[in-house]
């Protein structure tokens, strides 16, 4: 009895950490640092990655910029 009393003790108590760790509040100093912590946290679909390398690869290739075209590179 003694020990199935520890031991929801100790699941309660780690429950209450995880949800502690789940509703911390997280600033941001930047817009890019709150995307770059989503993408950390979000795995993309991969019916969603591959339409979006499908549509990179569709997309024309950029015009050399006018400097380029007169000096050759």
């Amino acid at each position: 009895m003694k020990q199935e009393s520890k031991q929801r003790s100790q699941e309660q108590e780690q429950l209450a950490a995880t949800a502690a760790q789940q509703t911390t509040p997280r600033e941001f100093a930047t817009t890019e640092e709150l995307l770059r912590h989503d993408a950390a946290q979000v795995e993309v679909p991969p019916a969603v990655a591959d339409r979006l390398a499908q549509s990179l690869r569709n997309e024309p290739k950029p015009e050399r910029s006018w400097w380029q075209r007169v000096f050759g590179r």
